[in-house]
C-alpha cells in the first residue's frame, strides 16, 4: 500500500493517471520486476497484491523488500520508493496436540513439539457474553476484548506450554497457537506465521478440586483378634473441602474404591485384609462441589502372618 503523489518534482499538479510499477528484491540480487504498468490516479491509494512465486514459499525464512516506481508519461522515472519488507520462505510447522485446563493460577495451555526456534503466539477467543460491569468497577475501565492475542519468545515457548492468568471466571474460550519466526529490519519486526492450530474451547469455572493429600502412611497388624491396616495422612486445610476418598490395591491388581462416601477425618482403619497379602493405598480430597483431586503418592504395605 501507498500514497501517490499530487505534484511532481517541479511542484506542478499531475494530471492524468501515473504508471506505477513494482519490484521486489531478495539479499544483493537486483529489483526483480513483480508487476507494472498500473494506472492510478494523483493523490490517491495505490495498492498491489502478489501471489509468492514458489521459490519464495519455501526454504529458510528470509527478508524481501519491495519498492514502487513511477515513471511520467515521458517515462522518465522517479527513482525506486523506500523499501517495504516482508519475511518469505517457508512458513513454521503448525502446532499440534493442543490441551488445556484450568488451575488457580488460570488456563494452561499445553502443545506437542520438539525445540522451538520461533515464537509462539496465542489467540483467544471469548465465546461467551461479557460479564456484567462489577459495581466497583472504575469508571472507564474497557471491557474485555473478544480476541486477545499473547506472544511468547523462543525461550518462553521451549516448555511447550503456557498459562493465560487474564481469563476470567464464569466466562468460556477458543485458544488457538501458531509458529512465528521474527526478524528485526530497522526497528521494525517482520513476521511469518504458520497455520494456527486445531482450537479448544475452556469453560472457566470458579470451583478448583482441592490439594492432594500428602503424607499418607499405611500400618499393617496381624493377630488372633483380627488383621488390619491404620492409615493416616496430613489434613488438607483449606475452606470447603467435604472429605476424603480411599483407593486399594490388592497384590498388584486394578484400584478399587475403598470408601464410597467421603470420609471426614484424615485417618482411617481397613479391616478387611488379608495375611501374607500386600496392598497399596492412595487417598483423594472431595470439594463440596464435588471436585476431586488427584491421587496422592501410594503408601504400601503387606499384611504379615499372625
Amino acid at each position: 500500500h501507498w500514497t501517490m503523489p499530487r505534484r511532481n518534482t517541479d511542484k506542478l499538479l499531475l494530471k492524468g493517471n501515473v504508471s506505477a510499477r513494482v519490484c521486489r528484491r531478495s539479499g544483493n540480487s537486483a529489483c526483480e520486476m513483480a508487476g507494472g504498468d498500473l494506472a492510478i490516479a494523483p493523490g490517491s491509494e495505490g495498492n498491489f497484491t502478489e501471489t509468492l512465486p514458489a521459490a519464495l514459499v519455501s526454504g529458510t525464512p528470509r527478508l524481501v523488500t519491495y519498492f514502487v516506481e513511477l515513471k511520467s508519461s515521458r517515462g522518465r522515472s522517479a527513482g525506486l520508493s523506500n523499501g517495504a519488507t516482508i519475511l518469505a520462505g517457508g512458513a513454521p510447522a503448525p502446532v499440534e496436540g493442543l490441551t488445556a485446563s484450568v488451575n488457580r493460577r488460570g488456563v494452561v495451555l499445553h502443545w506437542k513439539g520438539g525445540t522451538e526456534t520461533t515464537s509462539i503466539r496465542l489467540e483467544r477467543t471469548l465465546l461467551s457474553a461479557p460479564a456484567p460491569r462489577a459495581k466497583n468497577t472504575l469508571p472507564g475501565t474497557p471491557a474485555e476484548p473478544v480476541l486477545q492475542k499473547l506472544s511468547l519468545d523462543p525461550e518462553e515457548a521451549a516448555g511447550h506450554s503456557a498459562v493465560d492468568t487474564s481469563a476470567h471466571f464464569g466466562e468460556s474460550y477458543r485458544y488457538r497457537v501458531q509458529r512465528v519466526a521474527r526478524q528485526v529490519v530497522d526497528g521494525k519486526l517482520v513476521e511469518l506465521a504458520g497455520e494456527f492450530s486445531e482450537p479448544v474451547r475452556v469453560d472457566v469455572l470458579k470451583e478448583f478440586p482441592p490439594a492432594v493429600p500428602t503424607g499418607l502412611a499405611a500400618v499393617a497388624v496381624a493377630g488372633e483378634s483380627g488383621n488390619f491396616m491404620d492409615l493416616n495422612w496430613q489434613p488438607v486445610t483449606e475452606s470447603g473441602l467435604a472429605g476424603y476418598l480411599l483407593y486399594r490395591s490388592e497384590d498388584n491388581g486394578a484400584w478399587e474404591k475403598l470408601t464410597e462416601k467421603p470420609i471426614a477425618t484424615p485417618f482411617f482403619r481397613d479391616g478387611a485384609v488379608r495375611s501374607g497379602h500386600s496392598y497399596r493405598y492412595a487417598v483423594c480430597s472431595v470439594g463440596q462441589s464435588g471436585h476431586v483431586s488427584a491421587r496422592s503418592e501410594e503408601a504400601a504395605e503387606s499384611v504379615p502372618e499372625p
